[in-house]
């Protein structure tokens, strides 16, 4: 994988396929660049170009001790875009990935980017507060911390069957996909796995989401069970001013059969010229 330098001297890997307009994905917690690769294949083969990195501490970019927030995330998407001088992108992100793009964009605006993508996104707040009380309570990102800090292996391998919606009755389980999802997930620098729970969780991206002036594609799984809808895609839609939600019948969090082919339909479609 080629890598840039950031402005503190790490390094950002990213994937690089295909030519065309470019897609920038951004990955979920606790992942890396590989989540994205079938639908890299998929955006590469369809006439795009597909960039798919590795936030830093995640993958296989620098393990930072610092620098692992929102804000900070957004900054090292702005220097991928800069240094490989992409314009007209369509930014693509899932989970804490689509809180990376939202701040990015309310951050940065929009003047290297047409399009953007929010896939079972944490915006606009995932915490459970007295103005948020669809949220989540702070109890249960404790117990993600201690689990992670505990036993993050074990941990990983657990949180995987909730994230794909296999703990639902007659879900079509993947013991592979398990695997994989735990794989990804031993690649974090520890640190950074533990700092990214409060970015993901805490981190209030109402603002940004209102300044961002492009086509909004919002996609949701009704079952997710790691951002639940009520707390995320339903409010953020109303804030994007030019959002459209698509939600999939009994979705989970993680792209998985029948939800990402829904997904990949919607992707390509938004993608292309109207």
């Amino acid at each position: 994988m080629p890598a840039i330098t950031l402005r503190d001297g790490s390094q950002k890997h990213y994937k690089d396929w295909g030519t065309g307009r470019p897609v920038v994905f951004s990955h979920g917690w606790p992942l890396n660049a590989d989540a994205w690769d079938a639908q890299s294949l998929l955006v590469a083969r369809n006439g795009f170009r597909a960039i798919a990195h590795d936030r830093r501490g995640h993958g296989r970019s620098t393990q930072t001790w610092t620098g692992n927030d929102l804000t900070t995330y957004a900054d090292d998407l702005a220097e991928l875009l800069e240094q490989l001088d992409l314009r007209d992108a369509v930014l693509v992100g899932h989970s804490t990935g689509g809180g990376e793009v939202a701040r990015y964009l309310g951050k940065y605006g929009t003047d290297r980017v047409s399009k953007a993508v929010l896939l079972g996104a944490i915006t606009p707040l995932m915490l459970q507060t007295p103005a948020n009380p669809e949220g989540t309570p702070i109890e249960v990102f404790d117990g993600i911390r201690a689990g992670v800090a505990t036993d993050r292996s074990q941990f990983f391998y657990d949180l995987s069957e909730s994230f794909y919606g296999f703990n639902r009755p007659g879900a079509p389980a993947s013991d592979g996909k398990r695997r994989e999802f735990w794989l990804q997930g031993m690649q974090v620098g520890l640190n950074a796995a533990l700092e990214c729970i409060k970015a993901f969780s805490e981190t209030d991206l109402t603002e940004d989401l209102t300044k961002i002036d492009i086509p909004v594609l919002v996609v949701h799984g009704d079952d997710d069970q790691i951002v639940p809808i009520q707390a995320a895609a339903e409010k953020a839609v109303k804030l994007l001013p030019q959002g459209t939600l698509k939600v999939f019948p009994g979705g989970p969090h993680g792209l998985v059969g029948e939800y990402e082919e829904f997904f990949n339909t919607e992707l390509l479609a938004f993608l292309r010229p109207e």
